[in-house]
């Protein structure tokens, strides 16, 4: 791995800038070995994990367009105690990013405990932005619950923590969350989770491509590029500069990866994409990010990371 791409959350060192989604190649530990293996993955991010093993939603529930996809998994993964052991049996050189979610307050709060108690000391995640769950809002969209949450959680967490949230697309909601946030000792935002409650119809069926919610689901992919950037940007002109920012969504190519570097990007996590093209991707990105730093000047990631110029 080039030098050149670096990366620092929580004083957390990573060796390159690039990581998988939660919820692509990640939910069995022979996917999560392979990406721990590729050098060109910066960290793995485990499945986000509930209490209990979830089969998640009826299928079809996911589907690939020309620059995109469509979800409704469901939060299908094998369960918390599957991935702490996996976290907790895998101390190398390479960090890796435990993501769990909940399908309650109580829940998150006694998942957050166990991990405390844990003898694992890297980075947790708390997904705070699923859109997929039948009848479960998204937390993050309630400012106030969101506060309620944090407030308990840190009252006792003291390992490093961050959380990943749903899209924002007016600007005063930046504002708002942004001043919940700035309350607390969080390691990172991951930004921005698929947008929520997106339709695609069949032509040939004349019904939506995917089963669950009567069709609705999150959409991600290479469209949804321009709010994945509003977000990263926005974010990092409003968050303490302590909290670091992993830009999610809409990456394609190694342009896409410097893109959200330039607008505030810590690491980049890639997931629609990496779905359709497998792990080698990682390489390419890797490869096409020095090439685009080479050309224009740059020795490392930081000459550029959150240097976006305006005019």
């Amino acid at each position: 791995m080039d030098k050149k791409l670096f990366a620092s959350i929580a004083n957390v060192d990573f060796n390159g800038v690039l990581i998988n989604a939660s919820g692509v190649h990640c939910q069995t530990s022979s996917e999560l070995d392979e990406l721990l293996n590729d050098e060109y993955v910066a960290a793995p991010v485990t499945k986000s994990a509930t209490l209990n093993s979830r089969d998640g939603n009826p299928k079809p529930s996911y589907f690939e367009f020309k620059d995109g996809s469509i979800n409704s998994m469901g939060l299908p993964n094998n369960g918390f105690e599957y991935y702490l052991n996996y976290v907790e049996s895998h101390r190398n050189n390479k960090p890796i990013i435990l993501s769990i979610a909940s399908l309650s307050q109580e829940e998150c709060i006694e998942l957050l405990h166990k991990v405390q108690a844990s003898d694992f000391n890297g980075i947790t995640e708390l997904n705070l932005s699923c859109p997929n769950v039948i009848g479960k809002p998204q937390v993050a969209y309630d400012f106030e619950a969101t506060d309620k949450i944090l407030s308990e959680v840190f009252s006792f967490f003291k390992k490093p923590l961050g959380i990943k949230l749903p899209p924002y697309f007016d600007l005063t909601h930046f504002d708002q969350i942004a001043a919940v946030l700035n309350q607390y000792p969080l390691s990172h935002v991951n930004s921005v989770n698929s947008i929520g409650n997106g339709l695609l119809v069949d032509l040939a069926t004349e019904a939506p491509v995917i089963k669950p919610k009567g069709g609705f689901g999150g959409v991600g992919g290479h469209n949804i590029l321009p709010t994945a950037l509003a977000n990263v940007r926005a974010f990092r002109l409003r968050l303490n500069q302590n909290i670091k920012i992993i830009g999610t969504g809409g990456v394609k190519t190694a342009e896409d990866v410097f893109a959200h570097i330039l607008c505030g990007a810590d690491l980049v996590s890639i997931g629609t994409e990496l779905n359709k093209q497998g792990i080698s991707l990682f390489k390419d990105l890797n490869d096409g990010l020095i090439k685009i730093m080479h050309d224009k000047g740059y020795n490392s990631v930081d000459e550029f990371r959150n240097g976006l110029k305006d005019i």
